[in-house]
């Protein structure tokens, strides 16, 4: 059977042209399932996540466009006295992980005709849906909340994509991107099933830094989730291959001032959970109204994970912990150090188990809140 769209909340198919990014009924969408591949199928010969092609949805004449996103190192640190694996996925062209979804999906939707795209971000998938726009010869208008950083802002102008700064929240933004998708393709990282596997990649190349293997546990910041479901995508295509024999535990970690998931996880909830929000310091982490926070949850849930709140010290004392260490990485990278750190105390996870942090985005782009912070210790 063809790859097609998939609404999971109501079973129905769409074909994948022409292209879409929700469904009829207002839902997002998945792909249906894919097979998974083995090591024999990935390309040694190339070095970005485009090395895991034969598990992509996309024909061989769909021509990619990659600037070596993927490969990211995989090392090792000691914590409170404990090893961990750190995925430095700021090694990315342009600076986080997004790239992997942003590479895969303005591929395939170039395949399909489209010239165009209109994205919402507080940064990160702006920046990557830019540059992978401009590299594929696309126009690209990304719109931000007013407050995002001015280093994210900058790096999106300079790739050549149109800024609009769009008054009120985070959610605010994405809500004005959504009202304006009759007009211009809305190649959202939140919405399009494409860019999830683009992040699914991620497993796949887990699975191979450890030799084919997979960890005990990846512990990654969550805001919208795409992290999350790209891991279960990757992983569950493998368990399909017979390429591993199980399913690592996913735990997802949200900033305490805006932790929907989080709330909804401990009510053993499927659905929205009533919950104050606030600013926090992870701003990418800060969605309010994540739109596939049912499909996070089964995620987490099917892996025997987690969700779990921390607090603004903790990801500050984190943030810290991974510069003494070598590691500069932006404010909502370091949810998921303090995420295995509360995990570790309350006896979730032991010294015993192999995780994993996926350390999503540089330091650089966050220098001027860092410094803030320098200031005041």
């Amino acid at each position: 059977m063809a790859v097609a769209y998939l609404d999971p909340r109501t079973g129905r198919l769409f074909p994948l042209y022409p292209p879409r990014w929700r469904s009829d009924e207002g839902n997002p969408l998945l792909l249906t399932p894919l097979p998974g591949i083995g090591r024999e199928d990935i390309a040694p010969g190339v070095r970005s996540l485009w090395r895991y092609r034969a598990a992509l949805p996309f024909a061989e004449d769909v021509v990619p466009i990659t600037l070596g996103e993927g490969t990211t190192p995989l090392i090792e640190t000691a914590v409170d006295g404990a090893a961990v694996l750190a995925k430095l996925e700021w090694f990315s062209p342009t600076g986080s992980f997004k790239d992997r979804g942003a590479s895969v999906m303005l591929s395939g939707l170039r395949a399909q005709g489209v010239t165009e795209v209109l994205e919402d971000s507080s940064g990160n998938g702006g920046a990557a849906v830019a540059a992978y726009a401009t590299a594929g010869g696309m126009r690209a208008k990304i719109l931000v909340p007013a407050s995002a950083p001015p280093a994210k802002t900058v790096q999106i102008e300079a790739f050549g994509a149109e800024v609009e700064r769009v008054a009120g929240s985070r959610q605010d933004c994405a809500d004005e991107a959504a009202r304006r998708a009759a007009r211009t393709f809305y190649a959202s990282h939140n919405w399009h099933p494409f860019f999830l596997h683009g992040t699914k990649t991620l497993a796949y190349e887990l699975w191979e830094d450890l030799g084919f293997r997979v960890p005990d546990a990846v512990i990654t910041p969550c805001g919208a989730g795409s992290i999350v479901l790209g891991l279960e995508i990757g992983f569950a295509e493998l368990l399909r291959a017979g390429a591993i024999a199980r399913l690592p535990r996913l735990f997802a970690v949200q900033p305490e001032a805006c932790a929907p998931i989080a709330a909804a996880f401990r009510a053993r909830a499927d659905h929205p959970i009533a919950c104050e929000t606030r600013p926090t310091i992870a701003d990418g982490a800060a969605i309010a109204r994540p739109l596939r926070l049912r499909e996070v949850l089964g995620a987490v849930r099917a892996s025997e994970g987690g969700v779990v709140a921390v607090a603004e010290e903790e990801i500050i004392s984190s943030l810290f912990a991974l510069a003494e260490r070598g590691l500069f990485v932006e404010p909502t990278c370091a949810l998921a150090l303090a995420g295995w750190r509360k995990l570790r105390a309350a006896g979730t996870l032991s010294d015993r188990d192999q995780s994993v942090l996926i350390l999503t985005g540089t330091g650089l782009k966050a220098s001027g809140r860092i410094a803030g912070l320098l200031e005041e210790r």
